[in-house]
């Protein structure tokens, strides 16, 4: 029903705003667009950038956008102005992850650098810095209370912190290469994620049970979310398919 044409190079990251009105892109060229979902025009480009932008993630509230990308800094941009509040340095490595917990008082990045870095929306301040995967860190993803973090990475695993006191309390093997993207069901209790070895899992994170393998993709599997209910989950890869299952 729209297409949003103005970035050159692949487009690597979208979102949503909270209330649906404005689209967030990110991508090759050193800048990140925001659109009016309903026109498909063009409302701001924010610039600063000199290389790739990996994700953008709007908060919960709309009002701040987050970025980063090859230049490892994480930026908080004010999405009505387009002023960057703050610019944040601390990975030293591509930031390819980002999100926004569930209050929109934290957010957490992951990095090339093999870490994770609990941020603090208001002043910028890097809380905690998790350290537990031994390459590069993918996807991160908060849980729907806002008290657990879910991380994979090159090492084939999947992570689970606490987000206070920083301590990786289970680790998920089961994948045989690089995990993609990591997502918590709407009610808690289930974390799909996908991975390059063709499969996604989905995963009791409590106790650390794989409760379903899910065959299909011919290729490399690249994303996967849950439906707002928590029934379905779609993935999305590289063999050029968008799949939806159910859940149980």
């Amino acid at each position: 029903i729209r297409v949003f044409q103005g970035h050159i190079g692949w487009v690597r990251s979208v979102c949503f705003s909270p209330d649906g009105s404005l689209l967030a892109t990110g991508r090759e060229d050193p800048a990140v667009r925001l659109w009016d979902r309903y026109t498909g025009e063009c409302l701001q480009t924010l610039q600063g950038y000199t290389n790739s932008i990996w994700s953008v993630c709007f908060s919960p509230d709309g009002e701040c956008l987050a970025s980063g990308g090859d230049d490892q800094t994480l930026r908080l941009w004010d999405s009505r102005t387009g002023e960057c509040r703050h610019r944040l340095y601390g990975h030293t490595e591509r930031l390819r992850s980002v999100c926004f917990s569930p209050n929109g008082g934290f957010l957490v990045t992951g990095s090339d650098d093999s870490t994770l870095r609990v941020w603090d929306r208001n002043d910028g301040a890097c809380l905690r810095i998790l350290h537990g995967h031994t390459h590069q860190v993918r996807a991160v993803c908060f849980s729907p209370d806002g008290y657990t973090l879910a991380s994979g990475g090159e090492d084939h695993s999947v992570r689970l912190w606490d987000r206070d006191s920083g301590a990786c309390f289970r680790v998920l093997q089961g994948h045989s290469d690089c995990v993609t993207s990591v997502c918590f069901s709407p009610d808690g209790h289930v974390i799909a994620t996908s991975s390059n070895d063709q499969t996604v899992r989905l995963w009791d994170w409590r106790n650390g049970e794989c409760l379903r393998i899910l065959y299909g993709h011919e290729d490399w599997v690249k994303s996967v979310c849950f439906s707002p209910d928590g029934r379905y989950l779609a993935t999305g890869g590289d063999d050029q398919t968008v799949r939806v299952w159910e859940r149980d």
